[in-house]
């Protein structure tokens, strides 16, 4: 069969549902997934499903497919994929797949999928697609369905271990509407809180706002919501739930690597000489604090599937990403799980009774971009990537490429030109010691990327 270019991403499957995800496409994603996937004898996959509107009939299709495909599906329901993660995790299945769009619009969605409690992603996805695409896929008899809740064994496994906070405080929760809302807020119930609910009911329409952390405007009701009560801490959920984003008392935004160096100081008080992982677009104050601290700072790819590698070859405690996905195996499972990280966050505070603001005081301050996204088509966004490395390099400037193009310049300051992995997007992050600085490197690398595109597209 055909089936629409590029929705066979590096670490998931993603398109507009009602263009490239088609009932016959995902009827043949679960004969091929009940092949592939199963390690061990009784094929056993879990599987999920987010609130989107397109999530229910894309599960019909997949589901089918699993069942004809001789596979033993465990439905665990509509939740979060950390709810999937956990699943496969628990129940000890052979593999899982949780239907979602994860942070994209609402038209949108996808399927991402393990391989026992792996990441199935990369050459394993093409490989997917090729079998996919070529048909014939075998049927296979005795597949069959059962559901189980594993939602009260979730609440129990996140919240354990986790030190309660001993007075009152006051947390707001903005979930977006996505599918983390319900459990997010019987997690930190469970630890004794009473959070202040923004958003929480699950809507696949996402009619308040898009479900992206990252992206500043949709946290403004949020900050607002955090200053107009005086809450110690705002937490945000994108629309599956394995990103985490957080607001400061005083209404700052906290991003994913200033959380990761709260996070590793934890760890590392308890773990001295632990490795912990951040990506490419982390600040380098992460990896300056991490090995002050006595820890081993690990820079490493984008994407979650290969962050989860990457843990498991270094034996690391902590990684974590800019765009809020971050990932224990201290005390954890090691997999990214924005529920979770909003427990530790609380945590925190609890033990420290500061701020989180107060907590990074000490942390040199830079002067840094959000996360910048610009559309480039699919075609051009590698060479692109590749030509702004060739035209540093060529001019005298370290780089760094394990990822898209990490430029240093002087006094420090750095610019990245990365190619997304999950879209027809180039991602762009600077840093420097002040904002002249900043300015500059700036403009010059968008000048690069720029020129660089111009003669792509020629």
């Amino acid at each position: 069969m055909q089936v629409a270019p590029n929705i066979f991403r590096e670490y998931d499957i993603r398109g507009v549902a009602d263009v490239a995800l088609t009932d016959e496409l995902g009827y043949a994603l679960g004969l091929a997934l009940s092949t592939m996937l199963p390690a061990g004898p009784k094929r056993r996959i879990a599987l999920a499903r987010d609130c989107r509107v397109s999530s229910e009939r894309l599960h019909a299709a997949l589901l089918r497919g699993l069942i004809e495909g001789g596979a033993h599906v465990i439905d665990v329901g509509v939740g979060p994929t950390p709810l999937l993660y956990f699943a496969v995790h628990h129940l000890e299945a052979d593999g899982g797949v949780m239907i979602t769009g994860s942070h994209n619009p609402a038209e949108d969605n996808g399927f991402k999928m393990m391989r026992g409690r792996a990441s199935f992603f990369g050459k394993d996805i093409q490989t997917l697609k090729a079998a996919i695409e070529a048909g014939d896929l075998p049927r296979t008899p005795g597949g069959k369905v059962e559901s189980i809740d594993v939602s009260d064994d979730y609440v129990t496994a996140t919240t354990r271990g986790i030190e309660r906070p001993t007075a009152p405080m006051r947390v707001v929760l903005d979930a977006g509407n996505g599918s983390g809302g319900p459990l997010g807020l019987r997690c930190l119930r469970a630890i004794g809180l009473d959070p202040d609910p923004l958003f929480c009911e699950m809507d696949g329409l996402f009619p308040n706002h898009h479900p992206d952390p990252t992206v500043p405007k949709n946290l403004t009701t949020l900050i607002e919501r955090v200053k107009a009560t005086g809450a110690r801490v705002g937490l945000a959920y994108d629309g599956d739930a394995d990103r985490l984003g957080a607001v400061d008392q005083t209404g700052e935004i906290i991003w994913g690597d200033r959380l990761m160096i709260l996070f590793a100081r934890a760890v590392l008080e308890k773990n001295p000489g632990a490795a912990i992982l951040g990506e490419v677009k982390c600040s380098q104050t992460l990896y300056d604090d991490i090995a002050k601290h006595g820890g081993r700072p690990i820079m490493w790819k984008t994407g979650h599937s290969l962050i989860k590698t990457k843990m498991k070859e270094e034996k690391a405690l902590l990684a974590g990403e800019m765009s809020g996905h971050l990932f224990f195996a201290d005390r954890y499972f090691g997999y990214d799980d924005g529920i979770y990280g909003s427990l530790r966050v609380i945590e925190l505070l609890a033990k420290s009774g500061k701020s989180m603001g107060e907590l990074l005081a000490d942390v040199p301050r830079t002067v840094t971009t959000p996360e910048l996204r610009v559309d480039c088509p699919d075609e051009i966004k590698f060479p692109l990537v590749a030509a702004v490395t060739e035209t540093f390099r060529a001019r005298g400037n370290a780089v760094i490429d394990i990822d898209g193009a990490r430029i240093s310049f002087e006094g420090g300051a750095w610019g990245l030109v990365r190619a997304s992995n999950t879209g027809p997007v180039i991602v762009m992050r600077f840093e420097a010691s002040d904002e002249a600085m900043l300015l500059r490197i700036r403009t010059d690398v968008e000048d690069v990327v720029a020129g660089a595109r111009a003669k792509l597209r020629a």
